[in-house]
């Protein structure tokens, strides 16, 4: 597991998994040892099950300290209060205070905005006949869309990308390159929120600082983690959907034509459970973030100790098939699809809304403007991140018929 032909196609070695070892001990790249839940329902009852702590303090080793459970560089740069991290009461608290920006009026309200980015980074290339969509489609249009909810001035957010890019390559860039990012961005975040005292506006982190100042006790830290982690997970998540999803649709040409119906049709119904497919098939996540056993405990029959990491393989749950017909068939028109793509429970992904929002406009503008995109490279030419929690293409070249004008 985890190797470089794993991360091209894990399903084969998930579905063993499920079969034979549905809860599964093993040692992960960076040593340590954790437990791996890979059937549907194990999974649901695992993700919503309060006796598993995010809270690292709760591991029964000090690897959380040495950076190697969690987010590479959080711990050293004080951005470990986030929502990933913590559990209720915290978790409940600051959940709330976030949640204010994601509600589906808000998240409406930013479509027109969306249209315009992935209008804008389709002209940079149309005219060319060819691009790679990971890093001129699908990474740039998440990284302005989060920096624009969280109110980071245009003039910085290419800074955001430099640093986003580099925890987006994770152990392809240079050593320690992940930790001076995070390192980079915390200071820019401290920095930006002192600005922004001075001047609130309609963004998030003025939301987050208006918050606190009324006495929902908001410390500076913890306003920096929670836009450290929007980005983070904002970010990476929406680039693998729009990627893995662009991917999915090229080779399943059948799939691809539905789609490009639906679009032309303004069938948004079909369009919305052809995005909630896509999840499904290939999502972005392909295991949860990490819990820890704060008790002995049990799940699919295995006994769990105090301490002990447990990770939810969600690309697994989402291919069982005793919940989903035929799941290894991408089928845009699913409608029983309750997939675990974004979590369950109280972890769900607060900007699943928006990312939703993002792949489905990303989509449409992408295969309703260049209707003859066509992959430009073999699928087994291809490289993945296989990183622990996300699973995408690293890059994902195309062509098409140059649009002029």
């Amino acid at each position: 597991m985890f190797s470089h032909e794993f991360a091209t196609d894990p399903y084969p070695a998930y579905a063993w998994l499920r079969e034979h070892a549905p809860v599964h001990r093993t040692v992960l790249p960076s040593g340590v040892e954790a437990w791996l839940v890979t059937r549907y329902e194990d999974a649901r009852e695992t993700l919503a099950d309060p006796r598993l702590s995010k809270n690292p303090v709760h591991h029964s080793e000090a690897a959380h300290g040495k950076g190697k459970v969690g987010i590479p560089g959080e711990r050293s740069a004080n951005l470990m209060t986030h929502l990933l991290n913590i559990d209720p009461p915290d978790h409940t608290r600051l959940r709330r205070l976030v949640s204010k920006a994601f509600t589906p009026r808000r998240v409406a309200a930013f479509e027109p905005r969306v249209r315009e980015l992935a209008d804008r980074l389709i002209d940079g290339f149309a005219a060319r006949g060819s691009a790679d969509l990971i890093h001129e489609f699908a990474f740039p249009l998440p990284i302005h869309a989060i920096c624009d909810m969280l109110g980071v001035p245009a003039e910085d957010q290419d800074d955001f990308r430099d640093w986003a890019g580099m925890m987006l390559r994770h152990g392809g860039g240079p050593r320690g390159g992940v930790g001076r990012a995070v390192k980079r961005m915390r200071a820019y975040l401290a920095d930006l929120i002192h600005r922004k005292r001075g001047d609130l506006g309609e963004d998030l982190i003025s939301g987050l600082i208006r918050a606190s100042d009324h006495g929902e006790h908001l410390t500076e830290n913890e306003a920096a983690a929670m836009a450290f982690i929007l980005l983070f997970a904002g970010f990476e998540t929406t680039v693998n959907l729009i990627g893995n999803g662009t991917y999915a649709l090229l080779r399943h040409p059948g799939q691809r034509r539905l789609f490009q119906e639906a679009s032309a049709a303004g069938d948004t119904a079909l369009l919305q459970t052809a995005v909630e497919e896509l999840l499904r098939y290939d999502g972005p996540v392909e295991l949860a973030t990490w819990r820890f056993a704060t008790e002995p405990m049990e799940i699919g029959g295995q006994r769990i100790a105090t301490g002990d990491p447990v990770l939810v393989v969600l690309a697994a749950a989402d291919r069982d098939p005793s919940r989903f017909a035929d799941p290894d068939t991408l089928d845009l028109t699913r409608g029983d699809n309750p997939h675990l793509g974004y979590g369950h429970g109280i972890h769900y992904c607060l900007g699943a809304p928006l990312a939703r929002l993002e792949g489905r406009i990303a989509l449409t503008a992408l295969l309703g403007r260049l209707p003859d995109l066509r992959l430009a490279a073999e699928p087994a030419d291809l490289r993945w991140r296989g990183g622990l929690i996300m699973r995408g293409l690293r890059e994902l070249p195309v062509e098409f018929d140059p649009v002029r004008g």
